[in-house]
């Protein structure tokens, strides 16, 4: 196996991932963005530095936590649009050790990752709100600007990628007003990967790295691919807003991704403090422990179709009580919706040994009768404030499918659904 492949390999089984975002504003708590949306003056932003105290930010804590939710990796943002920098830059002043936190915060951060056994990300925007020049002045003025910007830009990845030993993931973002070309990404990703060898690159330099990297939504991808998705509607921190993700919406982004054999980056924006958002940890905790009963049917998946046809905007999905992951000889029904004391599914095209129910340990009796397997012995009402998820073990690769009829046309059709719906109802 190559180099290359070594280093995706593990990426392509993590499944779950920690994103975490913390900059400057933070401090003023209305999202990563503040000083792009509200026209907050350079030099205004600037003086946010001088009360960036980070009491709070503990990583060890924070890493340790990402352990006990079940996460794999963690990636945190070096530095976001803005141009603050979380580690010790020698290439500008504005950045953590200048601050009153006087800490690299981004050391402290790979130090709990490998203490914790966390592959370590490290994100850094391409663009720069605060540098002089930068991205504007040298799309305006290049034969002035653009070079020196573009080397300012490699240098600082450069740093990061030279000073904190072994890096697993390289996280770019931030690509505008360049292309591939413009950024001069190709010789970019040669210096990070002569740098660190074995590392997975995403393609948000402009041109196509290791994995892929739908942000906001889960997209499946012939490619290694990871949705980043934040746990309520802003990346950095916003006192605001207060449209948390429930334990079960994350549980079920997860069984998406681990259907599409993919991965869930899931974010929280830190406190101006560094402090965890409460509802954050309220939220994922009991994920955590969701995981440690129904690990087998999220880690070490395979890509199972059958599930990647979706609901949109809360309706009742094809199988109406919940959908389905797969590995080895092995289904997953993830149940949302409990159907009552029997459990039936339809469009088994694969012959059923044992069913069991991972919350309980408890296994089944069950009848198939062709494509239909009957499942008794459940209790009529159970808790699906989590997913509860039941394993059909089966003879041979796991096989569903169901068309869009109530019987299966005796010649050739169209596979139902061959591609994701464009209806949003």
């Amino acid at each position: 196996m190559n180099m290359r492949s070594d280093s995706i390999r593990w990426f392509k089984e993590a499944r779950y991932g920690l994103f975490i975002h913390y900059g400057l504003y933070a401090l003023l708590g209305r999202g990563e963005w503040a000083m792009n949306k509200e026209g907050i003056p350079r030099e205004e932003y600037a003086r946010l530095k001088d009360v960036f105290t980070a009491d709070n930010f503990d990583a060890d804590d924070l890493i340790r936590r990402a352990k006990d939710w079940g996460m794999k990796y963690a990636v945190l943002t070096t530095k976001h649009h803005e141009g603050f920098c979380l580690y010790d830059s020698k290439l500008t002043d504005f950045k953590a050790p200048n601050s009153p936190a006087g800490r690299d915060l981004v050391a402290e951060f790979v130090s709990a990752c490998r203490k914790h056994g966390l592959k370590v990300g490290l994100y850094h925007t391409l663009n720069d709100w605060s540098a002089v020049p930068g991205a504007v002045d040298a799309l305006e003025r290049p034969q002035e600007c653009y070079q020196s910007f573009i080397d300012y830009v490699h240098g600082q990845i450069r740093e990061i990628m030279t000073n904190y030993g072994k890096i697993d993931i390289m996280w770019y973002d931030g690509w505008w007003p360049y292309d591939g070309d413009g950024w001069q990404a190709e010789r970019l990703n040669a210096m990070v990967r002569e740098l660190q060898p074995v590392i997975a690159v995403n393609g948000r330099s402009g041109i196509k790295g290791d994995f892929v990297t739908p942000e906001g939504h889960v997209a499946p991808s012939k490619d290694p691919w990871e949705a980043c998705i934040t746990l309520n509607d802003h990346w950095g921190w916003h006192r605001g807003d207060d449209n948390w993700k429930s334990p079960k919406e994350v549980a079920e982004m997860l069984r998406k991704c681990s259907a599409g054999h993919g991965n869930l980056l899931l974010n929280i924006g830190l406190k101006g403090d560094g402090s965890i958002p409460e509802k954050a940890v309220e939220c994922l905790y009991p994920v955590g422990e969701w995981l440690k009963v129904n690990e087998e049917a999220i880690f070490g998946t395979d890509r199972f179709d059958f599930s990647l046809r979706e609901s949109t905007k809360g309706r009742a999905d094809w199988a109406h009580s919940g959908q389905f992951t797969a590995s080895g000889n092995n289904f997953y029904w993830h149940i949302r919706c409990w159907p009552g004391s029997t459990l039936r599914v339809n469009g088994v095209r694969c012959t059923v040994t044992e069913v069991t129910d991972l919350s309980t340990g408890k296994n089944h009796p069950f009848s198939q009768e062709g494509e239909m397997i009957k499942v008794e012995g459940f209790p009529e009402q159970v808790d699906t404030s989590m997913p509860v998820v039941i394993r059909f073990r089966t003879e041979e690769k796991p096989l569903l499918y169901l068309c869009g009829g109530c019987r299966e046309p005796g010649v050739p059709h169209c596979r139902y659904d061959p591609m994701p719906s464009d209806i949003l109802i």
